[in-house]
């Protein structure tokens, strides 16, 4: 009977390539873009949108990781962060992730409770939670995209399709 692969080797991979989409996408905004106000939210704009990713996963490591140990990454300012800075930030909150993600695997594929935790919507299975963190992402990612068709600031074409370059993006992931 062959081995199953231990779950943190074939969950983490995912989480890694999920990330270096979202930085992907970060780091070929154009200055423009980046400051961008959203069409029908005056007081948003394309980079507070990029930052909540950040900070979301902030707030979840803080929330299910700190009380098991992980360091729980600093926020951003949502008005002010750069690009650069944002993408030196999703490095770390992408090792928060990590660090998540392997504590629920070494715990028999769940995330212990923690007290912080009171929302309890989401099932804390590594599966689950997983598939939870791939999804947020994967709607802001969507939303700065749909605001650059409809503020006519034209991503390359290179980049929309780069989004979908999963295989690319995991080699890149790995190096």
């Amino acid at each position: 009977m062959p081995s199953r692969p231990d779950l943190a080797d074939t969950l983490v991979p995912v989480w890694r390539t999920t990330n270096r989409i979202t930085v992907f996408l970060i780091d070929h905004l154009s200055p423009e873009l980046w400051a961008a106000t959203v069409p029908g939210a005056p007081r948003r704009t394309v980079r507070m949108i990029a930052g909540h990713i950040h900070n979301a996963r902030c707030m979840w490591i803080k929330t299910l990781g700190k009380e098991h140990g992980i360091k729980v990454p600093d926020a951003v300012d949502r008005r002010r962060v750069s690009q650069k800075q944002l993408v030196r930030a999703l490095d770390r909150s992408s090792r928060g992730m990590i660090s998540l993600l392997t504590l629920g695997c070494d715990h028999g594929g769940t995330i212990p409770a923690s007290s912080a935790y009171t929302w309890r919507n989401l099932p804390l299975d590594v599966g689950h939670v997983l598939t939870y963190f791939v999804a947020h992402e994967g709607h802001h990612r969507g939303q700065i995209v749909m605001i650059a068709r409809q503020l006519e600031i034209p991503l390359p074409a290179q980049v929309t399709a780069g989004l979908w370059q999963w295989s690319q993006r995991a080699k890149e992931a790995r190096g």
